[in-house]
């Protein structure tokens, strides 16, 4: 499998200029893109950096929180980067998730529906229609493919629908191809060529030599998202009902490690990459049978510090 990305995680406490060498070694070592997620810092702020400071590598947002930014805003400093880029951002959209936009003081009302008029007004904007009574953008230098998040297949036919591609996180292989299969059904129905849909799926990765430890690694990983209420609902359309019921009573006692010993290993083998990295690969060309257009590996730790896994990743799964 020659096309490989990876996602770097704002969540973290790595400063903007480790994001930035990753990059580059990233590209040194073939990746096909390094993108970006929003969870304490600014992803497109973030894939700018990265994008000033290589040459090759697509850059982009995995994914950028549609509640943060007005769409003409994001529509306008995605073109600013593709411009100083030469075309090699990728705009990844999603909604994020109800509690944590909340608590921020902001309202979650009908999320699919503003996904749907968002994406309209950045494509709109990206392409030099009017926005509003007063602004007429320029048109983007280069194409901008736009990516929506997808954990239900409605939201993946706006994506085939209105957009590039999907970008996934945390299904089930076989859920992947549901969620495919809508988005290129939507495509066809809004008069494009489903084959062009792309997908883009975000897969957390536990390299270790102890199949074992990788596999503890990746249910306390799992146990945290357990939290999330619209990864619960996707959980449960994967077929691991009776995991996500133990999941959701084990998180009302705040017992994150409670939790993770109720993670099933077919959820583990559904939904991570894990192991020793010829294991790894083996399961990264299963996403890909599944759907999977572009891997991205979402590297977190076994017994060791991030950015030490995250340097290990790049070489050892290298395409």
């Amino acid at each position: 499998m020659s096309r490989l990305g990876v996602v770097l995680s704002t969540a973290t406490e790595a400063p903007p200029k480790e994001f930035v060498q990753l990059g580059q070694l990233a590209e040194e070592k073939g990746f096909t893109a390094i993108l970006v997620n929003e969870g304490r810092g600014d992803a497109l702020a973030c894939a700018e950096a990265i994008a000033l400071n290589t040459t090759r590598i697509k850059v982009g947002t995995n994914i950028a929180n549609i509640y943060f930014r007005h769409p003409f805003l994001a529509a306008m400093t995605a073109a600013t980067i593709s411009d100083l880029s030469e075309g090699r951002l990728v705009l990844g959209l999603g909604v994020s998730h109800r509690p944590l936009i909340e608590s921020l003081g902001m309202k979650m009302d009908q999320p699919r529906q503003y996904m749907r008029s968002y994406v309209q007004t950045v494509k709109k904007a990206l392409s030099g229609q009017p926005i509003g009574s007063f602004f007429r953008p320029r048109p983007a230098a280069h194409a901008v493919p736009v990516y929506v998040a997808a954990v239900t297949t409605e939201s993946a036919e706006i994506g085939g629908e209105l957009a590039e591609g999907i970008m996934p996180f945390l299904p089930a292989r076989s859920y992947l191809t549901r969620l495919v299969a809508a988005a290129k059904a939507a495509a066809r129905g809004a008069g494009k060529d489903p084959q062009a849909v792309d997908c883009i799926v975000s897969i957390p990765t536990f390299i270790a030599e102890d199949v074992e430890q990788a596999r503890s690694a990746a249910r306390y990983n799992l146990a945290f998202f357990a939290q999330l209420p619209f990864y619960r609902k996707q959980w449960r359309r994967c077929g691991f009902v009776d995991e996500v019921n133990a999941l959701q009573e084990a998180w009302k006692k705040n017992d994150r490690r409670a939790a993770a010993a109720l993670v099933s290993d077919r959820m583990v083998d559904e939904v991570c990459v894990f192991g020793p990295p010829s294991l790894c690969r083996e399961q990264l060309a299963a996403f890909h049978e599944a759907g999977a257009a572009l891997p991205v590996i979402a590297v977190s730790p076994v017994n060791e510090e991030r950015l030490a896994a995250t340097h290990k990743a790049l070489s050892l799964l290298a395409p």
